[in-house]
């Protein structure tokens, strides 16, 4: 029963979010896709960082999730360009990879991700990274 009260709270609070994800994985995106549509998330995605740059200009999402590894514009690339374009700059970034390593969440924070997901990452540490750099919405909790 109190499973079911921490949902609904969760959900009140991401409903509406803006949420981008990028990965060359289709399997990824689904994935997140489901995961955050769940919760009451509006989410885009994109296949690299070039294919997402004209959605976050469209789109102004409230996260970014981006994938490390992905063809023409990586996610280090991503996120290095999202952080110094002085419109964008304060969205928060996550990285997603499948290698786990110190180098790399360095790397993520050198060009100002705030939060790094090793993959594949369950709903709880996807719900967690949003709720830890979202603030909540006006008139919420």
């Amino acid at each position: 029963m109190d499973n079911g009260a921490q949902a609904v709270t969760a959900k009140s609070r991401l409903a509406g979010l803006k949420v981008l994800v990028i990965d060359d994985s289709k399997t990824i995106r689904r994935t997140a896709e489901t995961l955050l549509a769940k919760e009451g998330c509006e989410v885009f995605t994109a296949v690299d960082g070039f294919d997402a740059l004209s959605k976050i200009a469209d789109h102004q999402p409230d996260i970014v999730f981006v994938d490390i590894m992905m063809p023409r514009l990586d996610g280090y690339q991503t996120c290095s360009l999202i952080k110094h374009n002085k419109v964008f700059r304060s969205i928060p970034v996550i990285m997603l990879s499948s290698k786990d390593g110190l180098f790399d969440r360095a790397r993520g924070r050198i060009v100002g991700s705030e939060h790094y997901l090793t993959k594949p990452f369950t709903r709880d540490e996807l719900l967690g990274a949003i709720e830890s750099h979202v603030p909540p919405p006006p008139g919420a909790g």
